[in-house]
């Protein structure tokens, strides 16, 4: 294969037959169970890096069921989304994802610096209640469960707080180990269309684990369960940030 050929062709690894095609990425369906919760505010300011801002105690633990998306297929992933501020801005900060296939896992890190590591999500309907799971292996990571369609919730405020920025941290080392990159991302949701949306009571148990490390931002209080679907674009991102800028 010629330089020139290269050039033209690399996009992703492996140069000849890359884990994930080019985007844009729509996803159809995309279910979403998030549970809002208290934390210890010093454990949230000892992960989230500057210059991002903590704006509270608040943590999002989020199970996402995408049984459609172009180029992903079908998967589940889970994770935690912080609240912050970056420059005056409200937005949320991507601190952990989990998920069960790699296409996923290999574009999200390498495009946009999504903190993916490989493990057993899963989101399933249990008669009456909406249960969310995550295992490391053999071992129970999170559980989280709500009253299924127990009240509407509303659309214009839902619709609302997807449209904020998203944040998360890049970071790709150079062949010698040192940082090549290592940049601060926004992106955004895009073409986002609600179908449902659903409020309950609900409850979340984070368990410790040494890879898995969900519980470093512990459960003080539960504040709202949410369950919605939508059909949504996940746009590509932009540098916010360049931490080795001089």
């Amino acid at each position: 294969m010629k330089i020139d050929d290269v050039r033209r062709t690399a996009y992703a690894m492996p140069l000849t037959n890359p884990s994930f095609p080019p985007g844009p990425y729509r996803f159809f369906n995309r279910e979403f169970f998030v549970i809002t919760y208290r934390t210890d505010p010093e454990a949230l300011r000892a992960v989230v890096p500057e210059p991002l801002e903590v704006t509270g105690d608040l943590v999002k633990y989020e199970f996402i069921r995408m049984p459609d998306s172009t180029g992903f297929g079908d998967y589940t992933e889970t994770g935690q989304v912080i609240p912050v501020r970056f420059k005056g801005e409200e937005g949320a900060y991507v601190h952990s994802m989990y998920l069960d296939d790699d296409a996923p896992i290999a574009g999200g890190r390498e495009l946009w610096g999504f903190p993916k590591k490989l493990a057993s999500p899963k989101l399933v309907v249990e008669t009456d209640v909406l249960v969310g799971t995550l295992h490391y292996g053999s071992v129970l990571c999170a559980s989280a469960t709500m009253g299924y369609k127990h009240r509407a919730f509303d659309h214009d405020t839902l619709v609302k707080g997807l449209a904020a920025p998203n944040f998360m941290l890049k970071i790709i080392p150079h062949v010698d180990g040192t940082p090549r990159i290592c940049e601060l991302v926004r992106y955004y949701l895009e073409d986002v269309t609600l179908k449902e949306a659903w409020t309950g009571p609900g409850a979340l148990g984070l368990f410790p684990h040494a890879l898995a490390d969900v519980a470093r931002l512990p459960v003080r209080e539960v504040v709202s369960a949410l369950h919605y679907k939508t059909d949504l674009t996940l746009g590509l991102g932009t540098v916010a940030f360049d931490y080795l800028a001089k």
